[in-house]
C-alpha cells in the first residue's frame, strides 16, 4: 500500500504495517487475503474519523529514540536498554499522555506502566486451558492495547493479530510496538463486526471482556466462529452471574457503573449460547470473582475503578444492587 502523505500521520502506521500483515496472511485462503485487503482501508477510515487522532499522533511523535537491547514477555512485558534520566522523563510524560492504561503491566526503559488491570493475573488463569499455542495462528478480538498479543507470541504462536475499534488503544499499541517490536504480531483498529466466513483460518480465537458489551450475543459468537478453521479453538472470557440467582441478568441501565452491559448470563447459559452458535466440546474452565486487587485505580488509570463501583456496605453487590463482578472462562471447538 502506497503512503498517502495527505492522510493524517496516524493512518500511515497502517500503511507501513500492510506488508507485514500480508506476510502474516500468506498461506491462508485467498478469501482471507481478500478480507485483509478490504479491512486495511476500513482501519484507516476508523482512525481518520477519530477527532483525537492529532493528539495521539503528537504523543507518538514525542516518544524518544531508544533501542531495546532486551525484551521480556513475562508477567511484566518489558523492554530495556540504555536510557538516561532526561530521555526517561520524556518517555514517561509521553506514555502518561496516553492514559488511561487499562491493560498491562508494561515496563519500558525502567518506566513502569501500572495499568488498571493486572492482566497477567487473567493470563495465568487462561493459559493452562488453551491448546498449546506453538505455531498457531491466533486472533484476539477486543485486544485493547495488545498486552495479550505479546504474551501469546512469546508462548510460541506463529502469528498473532489483534483487533479493537478504540483508536486510543491502537495508539497505545503503536507506542509499545516501537520498543517491543516482535515478528508476527500486529493490530488493526477494527471492531468484531468485521469478522466473516472469508476468514475461517485461525487456529485460536480469543474474546475476553467483549460478550457482555454486545447487544446481540449470538451474533458476536457466530462472528468469532466464522474466523476459526474447522477444529479451531475459541477461548471466551466474560462476566457471569455465578450465584444461581438468574439465568440472565439484563441490567436496567448500568452494571458496576459500566454502560452498554446488555446481559450477564449464568455459566450454563453461556454454554448454551456457544452450542447454539455452532461450537462443540464446550466447557467452563474457570470462574473467578474480580477483586479490587486485580482491577484498581493507579497513577496510569487515575479514574474510578472497581472499588468505587461496589456497594460500600456490601462488597458482594454492585452500587446498583446486582451481584458483584465474576468472570468465567470457556473453551470450545469449532465444527
Amino acid at each position: 500500500m502506497a503512503l498517502n502523505l495527505d492522510d493524517p500521520p496516524l493512518c500511515r502506521f497502517i500503511d507501513l504495517a500492510a506488508d507485514g500483515l500480508r506476510a502474516m496472511f500468506e498461506g491462508m485462503p485467498a478469501s482471507a487475503q481478500a478480507w485483509l485487503e478490504e479491512m486495511l482501508p476500513q482501519a484507516r477510515d476508523n482512525v481518520m474519523q477519530d477527532g483525537r487522532a492529532p493528539a495521539w499522533q503528537a504523543v507518538l511523535d514525542a516518544l524518544p529514540a531508544l533501542t531495546a537491547e532486551r525484551r521480556e514477555f513475562d508477567a511484566v512485558v518489558r523492554a530495556s536498554g540504555p536510557c538516561d534520566d532526561s530521555r526517561r522523563d520524556v518517555l514517561r510524560a509521553a506514555l502518561m499522555g496516553l492514559s488511561p492504561w487499562r491493560k498491562g503491566p508494561f515496563e519500558l526503559f525502567d518506566v513502569h506502566v501500572d495499568s488498571e488491570w493486572r492482566s497477567n493475573w487473567k493470563w495465568a488463569r487462561v493459559l493452562p486451558h488453551l491448546t498449546s499455542l506453538d505455531a498457531r495462528r491466533v486472533l484476539d478480538v477486543g485486544c485493547g492495547n495488545g498486552y495479550y498479543l505479546w504474551r501469546m507470541a512469546a508462548a510460541g504462536a506463529r502469528c498473532v493479530l489483534g483487533i479493537d475499534p478504540a483508536v486510543a488503544a491502537y495508539t497505545q499499541y503503536l507506542a509499545l510496538e516501537r520498543y517491543l517490536a516482535m515478528p508476527g504480531v500486529h493490530m488493526l483498529p477494527l471492531a468484531s463486526e468485521v469478522l466473516d466466513a472469508r476468514l475461517a483460518c485461525f487456529d485460536t480465537v480469543l474474546s475476553m471482556g467483549v460478550l457482555y458489551h454486545r447487544r446481540d450475543h449470538l451474533a458476536h459468537l457466530m462472528q468469532l466462529r466464522s474466523a476459526l478453521r474447522a477444529g479451531g479453538e475459541l477461548l471466551l472470557e466474560t462476566l457471569v452471574i455465578a450465584d444461581g440467582s438468574t439465568d440472565v441478568l439484563e441490567p436496567a441501565s448500568r452494571y458496576a457503573a459500566m454502560r452498554n452491559v446488555w446481559a450477564v448470563p449464568a455459566p450454563a447459559t453461556v454454554e448454551a449460547w456457544l452450542l447454539a452458535a455452532g461450537f462443540r466440546d464446550v466447557r467452563c474452565v474457570d470462574v473467578t470473582p474480580t477483586s479490587v486487587a486485580e482491577q484498581r485505580t493507579t497513577a496510569w488509570m487515575p479514574y474510578h475503578s472497581l472499588s468505587d463501583f461496589l456497594d460500600p456496605d456490601d462488597a458482594t453487590r454492585t452500587i446498583e444492587g446486582y451481584p458483584a463482578p465474576v468472570r468465567a472462562v470457556f473453551v470450545a471447538s469449532a465444527d
